[in-house]
């Protein structure tokens, strides 16, 4: 077993952690395009030209060398953009001076993937013609970001939640040398199969078998966007806050009706679609002779979409030569997948990893 601490010490440290917990003010986000020319596609399919939108905190710094090395990337999850991490509560807590980000010692770097927030992707008219990205297309572009556009050669660290913990990974054997650390956050490091494939295709499929949605070429929301944001909800639920917050079969039934309406009104039936398509080519299991760099990979143990009851993260971690998982207990403070934002709740650990990177830097 790879749990690196007794149940008990876990949530005593998480207590710990809450309520030390403060809200600090952090350097104000600039946000800019990058621009990648002749982007070719795992597909076979050319692009002039992708944009990527993104935000940046703090200021990169030179070493003696000339090299910067305290940029930091942060990846988000499928569907979202970098705009979620700036928030009192992701932000707030990790960015501000003293805190395990500090922007006045580390350059963030918070991309819009490509089909995400102002990037470009399918709704911006192209629709299913877009360009068939995959995950590895994404990663090559965050990597073109860094470099091209930033000019960086070197990552202090990459982190990032769901989706962004799988690209993680991916940096792990793509980019070999190009950052000190990983940290995947709700995340297993294999093919997506069994049930998360299930519902995933599900998702699509609600979409994609509807008439209204015309190919792609409809003129207002699909009906079967209700179905597919339905499964997106399960798959995220927190059954402990829901059963709290929703404990009538009616207040359930306003919620959810309250839901489907908001994010109907802002999720777009094909970005959808090529979201969740992208992660077919998603396997980072044969490649971890290639991940050298020291790697921290946290679940929570309510997650509906990576449950503790499958074996892979702790059968496979052991292979992964600087690897270790934490499984965080469910608890009150836990939000299922959406713990992967919480960093009252991954904070110690994260502390401990950038401790670690620094020591063995000073070496």
């Amino acid at each position: 077993m790879r749990r690196s601490l007794s149940i008990v010490v876990v949530l005593a440290v998480l207590g710990a952690a809450g309520s030390a917990a403060g809200q600090t003010a952090y350097p104000a986000p600039v946000e800019r395009d990058f621009v990648a020319r002749d982007v070719r596609f795992e597909s076979g399919e050319v692009a002039a030209d992708i944009r990527l939108h993104y935000r940046t905190i703090g200021t990169p710094r030179k070493d003696a060398d000339g090299v910067v090395r305290n940029g930091v990337l942060i990846l988000h999850g499928t569907g979202g953009s970098g705009a979620g991490f700036v928030s009192a509560g992701y932000a707030g807590l990790l960015f501000g001076k003293g805190q395990l980000l500090d922007a006045d010692r580390y350059y963030l770097i918070l991309p819009d993937n490509v089909g995400h927030g102002q990037s470009s992707k399918p709704s911006d008219g192209l629709h299913m013609t877009f360009p068939k990205y995959r995950y590895t297309d994404m990663v090559r572009l965050q990597h073109r970001l860094v470099t091209e556009g930033l000019g960086l050669t070197h990552l202090r660290l990459v982190m990032g939640t769901s989706m962004g913990a799988m690209h993680a990974w991916m940096w792990g054997y793509m980019f070999p040398a190009f950052a000190d650390g990983l940290v995947p956050l709700a995340s297993n490091p294999v093919e997506i199969a069994g049930r998360n494939r299930v519902w995933r295709k599900l998702l699509v499929d609600a979409i994609v078998t509807d008439p209204t949605w015309k190919g792609g070429e409809y003129t207002e929301p699909p009906k079967g966007m209700a179905n597919a944001l339905g499964f997106l909800l399960l798959a995220t639920s927190t059954p402990r806050l829901w059963q709290k917050d929703f404990g009538t079969a009616a207040a359930a039934d306003r919620w959810l009706a309250d839901q489907i309406a908001a994010r109907t009104k802002t999720t777009d039936a094909n970005d959808t679609i090529y979201h969740f398509r992208a992660s077919e080519d998603y396997d980072p299991s044969p490649h971890f002779g290639k991940i050298t760099a020291p790697l921290l990979a946290i679940n929570s143990a309510d997650d509906f979409v990576n449950p503790p009851e499958l074996p892979m993260m702790e059968a496979l971690i052991g292979q992964v030569k600087h690897g270790r998982f934490v499984l965080i207990p469910a608890s009150d403070e836990t939000r299922g997948h959406g713990t992967h934002s919480r960093p009252q709740v991954f904070g110690p650990y994260l502390a401990e990893f950038l401790k670690a990177l620094d020591k063995n830097q000073a070496r």
